[in-house]
């Protein structure tokens, strides 16, 4: 029914629309309203969605996003001694930029590697595969952080060479 819905092909009941809007976990008026217009959208401290946990007690928070189609998001990154994130490829003309906020980032860019340190930057393609590493193995090295921007263009366009499997959905 949601892909009769999408398509245009059908419309939904109000029974159906408060079965989907359970099943996403808001409440109707969230279905049918339109979008509050604010100019600014804020996400406070500690609500960002947690989408990668490392072995050592690094993490991914997704931070903020815009909406489709030329979406960025903004991440909070941490990575503990011996943490490594590897990402493949994202969709054709994904970029990245990260900034270090703490500690020593080492980020590896299809057969390339940099060493970051504390307020350091670098900007990168995300077409291709790519990984966040903390240098140290040793357990009593502190967390690594810094900030991740990714820019994705034309999301949901259908003129992607393929769908997005980035930092949401790999594990270490």
């Amino acid at each position: 029914m949601v892909v009769n819905v999408e398509q245009g092909a059908a419309n939904p009941s109000v029974a159906i629309l408060l079965r989907i809007s359970d099943a996403l976990g808001v409440g109707l008026p969230a279905l049918v309203q339109p979008p509050e217009r604010t100019l600014v959208k804020v996400t406070r401290h500690g609500e960002g969605a947690v989408l990668w946990s490392g072995e050592n007690g690094g993490r991914g928070v997704l931070v903020t996003g815009t909406p489709p189609p030329d979406v960025v998001e903004l991440w909070d990154w941490s990575l503990g001694p011996g943490d490594r994130h590897a990402s493949p490829a994202h969709a054709g003309g994904t970029s990245e930029l990260v900034q270090v906020q703490q500690g020593t980032v080492t980020v590896e860019v299809a057969d390339q590697a940099v060493t970051l340190d504390v307020g350091d930057a670098a900007a990168f393609p995300g077409d291709v595969p790519h990984a966040y590493a903390h240098p140290s193995a040793d357990p009593n090295a502190p967390l690594v952080r810094f900030s991740l921007a990714v820019f994705e263009p034309a999301v949901g366009s259908g003129t992607a060479a393929y769908a997005r499997t980035g930092p949401v959905v790999d594990d270490v």
